[in-house]
């Protein structure tokens, strides 16, 4: 992926991090500037809401998918009600919000009118899990030329292929694949964060993600452990308060989870360091000088001797020959007088092999 004019890839250490708000604003505009705010101060690189309306996104007898104990709402309608009351004035706001704080805004947008209106509020746009079924709204989202996410939740591998096809064949060419589990909360034995090797095995040529909807904890390890298998992508649901009952707050991270992902991230990011096999060698001349072995005379050697495994030895520093010409050296000719316990030069040995 290339946007800000930096490039996301999986041999690139550099990451993205996208705090969703989703709809935890529950339709207050101070909220949803605060959570901006807190999202900035965390560290993230982007926030993103949700664009819908619930009368566009579910028929009205449609049932909950998700932890009624945690959120109870029986109806994804009624739920989607709730939430639905921001239009096109409260997200310019939000994104002017957004512009003057120095984060990026992005919202996933459910429903083609929703598209339409938030398109030139954003740079990138999303495809949620769930829409990527939805030909229509996928082809509209290929055509707005931009970058796209798209969360693959749920989505058997052929189903992943025809969206990108269709992506594809309708303009899209900067896709960023994430993986993610529809169960909110995701518990550890459901992350399935193995199928980010999968995706990379079938889907090389795309750069990776991850959107976690795990119970955030001290040590923000799905995320982590994703980054370490490719994602460069994050995104995680968030919220300025943890304990508020229902919607996506029980599974969000806070501020303070952020600031703690962010610096695990860093770390993270210092210890992958780059595919850079010059930097790999550089970072470890004085071990390649030091650690390393030369071949060493086992004794006092004449002019005219041969060289032979029982009068060489391999010692450390690598001031002289290398040993891996051991074989090489083994049966040529001693050039010149030599002391026991010298590191060879290429001097020290004849052309000639008697």
């Amino acid at each position: 992926m290339k946007f800000a004019n930096k490039h996301y890839s999986t041999s690139n250490p550099e990451y993205f991090i996208i705090a969703e708000v989703g709809v935890n604003h529950e339709n207050n505009m101070e909220t949803a500037k605060m959570q901006i705010e807190q999202a900035k101060k965390g560290g993230a690189h982007a926030v993103k809401f949700q664009t819908y309306k619930a009368n566009k996104l579910a028929v009205k007898n449609s049932p909950a998918y998700w932890d009624t104990t945690k959120e109870p709402t029986k109806s994804q309608f009624e739920l989607f009600q709730k939430y639905d009351h921001f239009g096109l004035k409260e997200y310019q706001l939000l994104a002017n919000h957004a512009k003057e704080v120095g984060i990026e805004f992005m919202t996933t947008a459910f429903d083609l009118e929703s598209l339409d209106q938030m398109d030139p509020l954003v740079r990138v746009h999303k495809i949620a899990s769930a829409d990527i079924t939805n030909v229509p709204l996928i082809r509209s989202i290929a055509r707005k030329g931009k970058p796209i996410l798209m969360s693959v939740g749920a989505a058997s591998l052929m189903e992943i292929q025809f969206a990108l096809s269709e992506l594809e064949k309708n303009g899209a060419n900067d896709i960023t694949i994430l993986h993610c589990v529809l169960n909110y909360p995701t518990q550890d034995a459901q992350a399935h964060l193995s199928r980010i090797n999968t995706l990379k095995k079938f889907f090389p040529q795309y750069c990776m993600g991850y959107s976690d909807h795990t119970p955030p904890g001290d040590s923000c390890f799905p995320v982590l452990m994703a980054y370490t298998l490719g994602a460069r992508v994050i995104e995680k649901h968030f919220t300025h308060d943890k304990t508020l009952p229902g919607n996506d707050h029980y599974h969000a991270m806070d501020m303070k989870d952020l600031q703690k992902l962010c610096s695990g991230l860093n770390r993270a990011k210092d210890l992958m360091g780059p595919c850079d096999e010059s930097k790999f060698l550089a970072d470890q001349i004085a071990a390649i000088k030091h650690a390393r072995r030369s071949v060493v005379t086992g004794k006092n050697l004449k002019a005219g001797e041969k060289y032979s495994s029982s009068n060489l030895t391999v010692k450390r520093p690598a001031s002289g020959i290398s040993p891996i010409f051991w074989d090489e050296i083994v049966g040529k000719v001693v050039a010149k007088d030599i002391s026991d316990d010298t590191p060879l030069q290429w001097s020290d040995v004849s052309e000639s092999n008697g």
